[in-house]
């Protein structure tokens, strides 16, 4: 036998990289939940504004907020939602209404 690299005993090596799966980011739902005092015509104003949702589905959205008791308005990457909470909250302080948004994660 033969100590040379050119010479092999037949065995053949293979190395694979094996990559680690990559997750997708978790996502978040925005909220906006009911409250006796905002105007329902605010709430439509502020879905329309912040979520670019058509008139007649800002009514419909608006609707279920009201009767439900909240809705699910979008889902976002967390810095998205993260954003647009804030944006609502600060519109709804800055027009004097007691309008929550909030976000949870996605299941």
């Amino acid at each position: 036998m033969s100590d040379s690299p050119d010479e092999g005993d037949g065995d053949t090596v293979v190395v694979t990289k094996t990559r680690p799966k990559t997750q997708k980011p978790p996502m978040y739902k925005v909220l906006l939940l009911n409250d006796d005092y905002t105007p329902m015509e605010f709430v439509v104003v502020v879905l329309e504004k912040f979520f670019g949702i058509n008139h007649s589905q800002a009514v419909e959205i608006m609707l279920t907020v009201h009767k439900k008791g909240m809705a699910v308005v979008g889902v976002f990457s967390h810095e998205i939602a993260e954003t647009k909470v804030a944006q609502v909250m600060d519109f709804s302080r800055r027009h004097q209404h007691p309008l929550q948004c909030t976000m949870e994660k996605e299941d």
